[in-house]
């Protein structure tokens, strides 16, 4: 843990910058700098709502910050994830090098794209080679009710239905990043959807045959914005044109949490770009994601 400026930026220390893991007393400082984008920065504030600390968790996870003296400059959740918060790029040098005397090994970089273009960028002079690159991502945003009609069959998923909606994660899961969410086990990506179902941030429709027609989660929420991920449909009823009444009705119920519903959607998804625009998303930036 870098509880103090560490040795390998003893080199850095004639520029007045220090890098070091966040503790409990660092959390106001944190919040402030997370409050200045609270959509781009909707899962570190999702987190401090939860936990109500910077401390780094029992599971190992913790915050990286970045400092000027006594002034917070920067910061980066490094979990399972490696995600940025208000990171200038030119710092960016400074958190890979962080990341990467941990001996950790991240499932991905995610966040503003100039951020983790760079972070990926010294991580990759440092040997982290990544499996896939998705550069642009608009980053979306609704502030209102959807402009067309909600498909009302989409409700809140419940624990009942368990069975029926962590196999309808897990394919989406694989569709999206091309491997199965159970490598190395299923108990962790179980506990992950299970969580969200019990959160009410699990969104779904199971028709009379028990069937998930389609679904999405609400992976970050604040009082303020939430964040859809994981949005499914299953393949049999692709290509009908359902899609959109679904996600309006995913607004609709999102708007019951916050009033700002977000997502960010890869560039090259022309269609899932053409649905979110008719249901009245706009774009308010552009993210990026590297695999490892």
């Amino acid at each position: 843990m870098l509880s103090r400026v560490a040795p390998w930026l003893a080199s850095r220390n004639e520029t007045g910058l220090q890098v070091r893991v966040l503790g409990s007393a660092d959390t106001p400082a944190l919040r402030a700098l997370a409050d200045e984008d609270v959509v781009a920065n909707v899962f570190i504030l999702a987190h401090l709502d939860t936990t109500g600390t910077a401390a780094p968790t029992s599971g190992g996870a913790s915050v990286f910050g970045v400092f000027d003296g006594g002034t917070l400059l920067g910061a980066c959740w490094a979990g399972a994830n490696l995600v940025p918060v208000q990171l200038d790029p030119g710092l960016a040098g400074y958190i890979a090098m962080a990341a990467h005397h941990t001996g950790r090994r991240y499932a991905s970089i995610f966040g503003p794209a100039e951020t983790v273009l760079a972070i990926h960028s010294r991580l990759e002079e440092l040997g982290h080679f990544a499996h896939e690159v998705r550069a642009r991502q608009p980053l979306l945003t609704i502030a209102g009710p959807p402009l067309i009609e909600p498909n009302r069959s989409l409700s809140v998923g419940q624990m009942a239905d368990f069975d029926r909606i962590l196999p309808a994660c897990a394919a989406m899961f694989e569709e999206e990043v091309g491997y199965s969410p159970f490598l190395g086990g299923q108990d962790f990506y179980s506990r992950r959807v299970a969580g969200l179902i019990r959160q009410g941030h699990s969104l779904v429709h199971i028709d009379a045959a028990g069937t998930v027609i389609f679904k999405a989660e609400l992976g970050a929420v604040t009082s303020d914005v939430t964040q859809v991920q994981g949005v499914w449909m299953n393949p049999d009823m692709r290509g009908q044109g359902l899609s959109a009444a679904y996600m309006a009705a995913v607004v609709v119920l999102a708007r019951k949490l916050a009033p700002v519903t977000s997502l960010y959607v890869n560039d090259y998804n022309s269609r899932a770009r053409a649905t979110y625009s008719r249901v009245g998303f706009e774009q308010v930036g552009t993210f990026a994601t590297v695999l490892f």
